[in-house]
Formats: C-alpha cells, sequence, structure tokens
C-alpha cells in the first residue's frame, strides 16, 4: 500500500469534511452560508431566504430493515429532513427523493415508503415534488433534499449566541438510543432463536421504540416563536448527542458552555430501558442523538418571557466565555470537562 494512502477511518468524518471543503471554489454572492449550519442559505428577495438541506440513508448503515417497517422509515427521513430546516427557524415547503433499490425489493416496500413520506408531508405540510428512482446492485439507499423558506428577520444560525444566554432544549432526549437498545436486542433474541414464528413483545417499550423509529420534528417550538415574535440567537437540532450538538453550538459563536446534568430531561420510560439495560441513561441523552428535539439560546430575560407561552423546554445551562471552555456539573456537584465525557 503507498504511505500516500491515508484512511477515512485516521482522520474521522469532520476532518474529512474540512478537507473537501477546504478548495478554491466559486462564490454565489446570493449564498448567504453555505456548509456549515443545518442548512444552506441563499437570498431570494429583500425580505426572504432560501433554505436548502440534504440527508442520506444507507440500508445497514442508518437503519436495519429488520427492525425498521418502511412506513415508518419514509416517515422518519422526511421528520429528519424538515428538522434541519426549523433549526434555521425556517418553514419547510418541498422535498426530492432520490431511491436507489435492489432488485430483492418489491413493489409493496417501495410503496410502504412513500406512504411514510406522504404522511410526512401532511403532517409538516411539505409537498413531494419529484425526484430520482434507479436500481442499485446491493442495499436500498434513500436521499431527500427539503427546500424551504425562513424570514430574513427570524432566520436563526448556529452562531449568534452571546455570552450569558441560556442554553434551552425542548422535549426529552436519550429516548431514540433507548429505543435501538431494545430493537437490537430483540432482534439478537429472534436471531439466536431462529424462529419467525415468535414476535417480540415491545408493549412496554412503545415510548422509546417510536422516539427511534418515527421521531417527530419539532414544528410546535418554530410555530410558537413564529407567533409570539421571538427569535432564538442560536439554534441547532439534535440528531448526533448533546455533547455533539452543544460544541457546534458554541464553537459557531466562540464560546463555551456551562451544562447542568440534573437538568437533561429525561423521560421515566428512557431511564426505566437503561436499568434493564444496566447502562448509564445519562450517556444515552448526551451521546444518543436522533431525537430530533431542537436546542435553541436565548437571553435569560427572553427566556422568562417566552415560557409563558411555550412550556415544552427546559433550560439545561448557559453559554460562557471561551476561555472558561465546554464543562458539565454534575448531579454530584462536580464539574467535568467535555473532554473527559466520551
Amino acid at each position: 500500500m503507498s504511505e500516500s494512502f491515508q484512511t477515512i477511518q485516521s482522520i474521522g468524518s469532520k476532518a474529512l469534511l474540512e478537507k473537501i471543503t477546504n478548495f478554491e471554489s466559486y462564490k454565489n454572492e446570493n449564498v448567504i452560508q453555505s456548509i456549515g449550519d443545518d442548512a444552506a442559505v441563499i437570498k431570494e428577495s429583500d425580505d426572504s431566504l432560501t433554505l436548502l438541506t440534504s440527508d442520506t440513508y444507507v440500508e445497514g448503515v442508518d437503519f436495519d430493515p429488520t427492525y425498521t417497517p418502511f412506513h415508518h422509515l419514509g416517515y422518519k427521513i422526511v421528520s429528519a429532513g424538515v428538522s434541519d430546516i426549523y433549526a434555521m427557524n425556517g418553514n419547510p415547503e418541498a422535498v426530492l427523493i432520490n431511491l436507489a433499490v435492489p432488485n430483492r425489493m418489491s413493489v409493496q416496500m417501495i410503496e410502504d415508503i412513500y406512504k411514510g413520506i406522504y404522511a410526512a408531508g401532511k403532517s409538516y405540510s411539505v409537498e413531494v415534488v419529484g425526484g430520482d428512482l434507479k436500481a442499485n446492485h446491493a442495499n436500498l439507499v434513500v436521499s431527500i433534499s427539503v427546500y424551504g423558506r425562513a424570514d430574513k428577520d427570524a432566520i436563526t444560525y448556529r452562531k449568534g449566541a452571546t455570552e450569558g444566554d441560556a442554553i434551552c432544549l425542548t422535549g426529552d432526549v436519550g429516548g431514540a438510543l433507548a429505543g435501538l437498545r431494545i430493537l437490537m436486542r430483540e432482534k439478537k433474541f429472534w436471531e439466536e432463536h431462529g424462529d419467525e414464528s415468535v414476535q417480540p413483545e415491545l408493549g412496554d417499550y412503545q415510548f422509546v421504540v417510536k422516539r427511534q423509529l418515527v421521531p417527530e420534528a419539532r414544528k410546535d417550538l418554530i410555530e410558537s416563536l413564529k407567533e409570539h415574535d421571538m427569535v432564538p440567537t442560536s439554534m441547532i437540532d439534535v440528531t448526533k448527542g448533546l455533547v455533539s450538538e452543544i460544541s457546534a453550538l458554541s464553537d459557531a459563536s466562540e464560546l463555551g458552555a456551562y451544562i447542568y446534568q440534573a437538568a437533561l430531561p429525561i423521560a421515566i420510560e428512557t431511564r426505566q430501558v437503561a436499568d434493564e439495560m444496566q447502562e448509564d441513561v445519562d450517556r444515552y441523552a448526551l451521546f444518543g442523538g436522533e431525537d430530533l428535539e431542537l436546542m435553541f439560546t436565548l437571553p435569560e430575560k427572553k427566556v422568562e418571557e417566552f415560557v409563558n407561552h411555550f412550556n415544552d423546554f427546559v433550560v439545561i445551562g448557559r453559554m460562557v466565555s471561551r476561555e472558561e471552555g465546554m464543562k458539565m456539573q454534575t448531579g454530584e456537584g462536580d464539574v467535568v470537562s467535555f473532554d473527559d465525557l466520551s
């Protein structure tokens, strides 16, 4: 092997992204935000901005058809796509869906995917306007592109937070990972016993399994922000875990963050799964991802005002100076660095 050969694994996806975006390229004067946020932002008019985002899902990497019903898959990919638009404080309007389909899949399977896609379109008021369909030799690959809009005065980026801003988080976190752990356990049981007549007992885990298979994007937060003329100083959706998302917000604003572990919103159903698995539920919340909740920052006075209109969020910390770094106060009162959490 040539000494110049460098594996992707040796540098990681973040460093790879930096390498492929570091080339000198053409710059369009209408592009306000390119790579580096939840969606690209393009100037449409003096008052309106276009938002564009895309995601790709590969069978065996991003989803397992053994325990992922195809209609749930269709719904989830749309939810994840529109969540990126919501993270910019925008409204999604249209989606494009591309499928690369292996021969072993049936027409009914593809129909099920689109049943989920169109169901999500109704939930989020988004129209499916096209896409591409072609054959693939091995695994199913689905990609989605979402088009949306935001008002110039309401657009919210990952950057923009100021020192002292409260870090706010909608809903609860860790549930999607808890659901995945249950589904993986049931799959293992099924593989070991080899009896197709044995069906998993998921009734007690309905909450967390739903959080994994059909998470809901937080359209309600965006509607409330608009209704009450509230614009966050920064925002991001929770798809990679809190540690990753808090770090992204802080880096974009060139600040640090101080988080309270005791304030992390974790559902009782998620705690029960972690106890059953004999695992640390806080790690579910900090590193799980895929919950599609929104994390945003507001000045403390704005928090006090907004909580009177929208109460499905909690304050989990505050933005601090860059020099103070990224830290979390544990439930026991100790203070640990984010670097010590991994």
